[in-house]
């Protein structure tokens, strides 16, 4: 699993600022941000996935939850999988729609296919991007919950 976590805690200005929010709107506040950051890896993971039938890229999306210390945390899922443990969803039958299980024979590669990585591609080449979207949306969405 790539592990990145975008640290806001630094940044003073911003800090105060979801200090003035209620509970609710800084959560708001922070899950707009990092589904923001995570769709630009998202949309570069489905340029780069592989084509045969387009199933792949249709099944890679953004999923928004709270980590175990209650924060917000948001990530690209590829579905067929339990995004709790990574590992195939044994409820879904194979040819469910929603059920990109192999993504991961393609990213890694087994002993007979050999691997065609479009996931970890696609997080280093948008990796700034990523943050540099996550930053603006934090910014847009904070002026839009100080509006109110």
């Amino acid at each position: 699993m790539i592990d990145t976590n975008l640290d806001f805690s630094g940044l003073l200005d911003i800090g105060k600022e979801l200090e003035a929010l209620s509970k609710a709107e800084n959560r708001k506040v922070m899950r707009d941000a990092t589904r923001a950051g995570a769709t630009v890896f998202k949309d570069e993971a489905v340029k780069r996935a592989p084509k045969r039938s387009g199933k792949l890229a249709r099944n890679i999306v953004v999923i928004t939850q709270r980590d175990r210390d209650g924060g917000i945390v948001s990530g690209v899922h590829v579905r067929g999988t339990n995004p709790r443990t990574g590992n195939s969803d044994n409820s879904m039958k194979a040819k469910n729609r929603n059920n990109a299980f192999y993504w991961r024979f393609i990213e890694l590669g087994t002993s007979k296919l050999q691997s065609h990585p479009f996931i970890r591609p696609a997080f280093d080449a948008r990796e700034r991007a990523a943050a540099e979207a996550a930053f603006a949306e934090l910014n847009r969405a904070i002026d839009r919950a100080l509006s109110k």
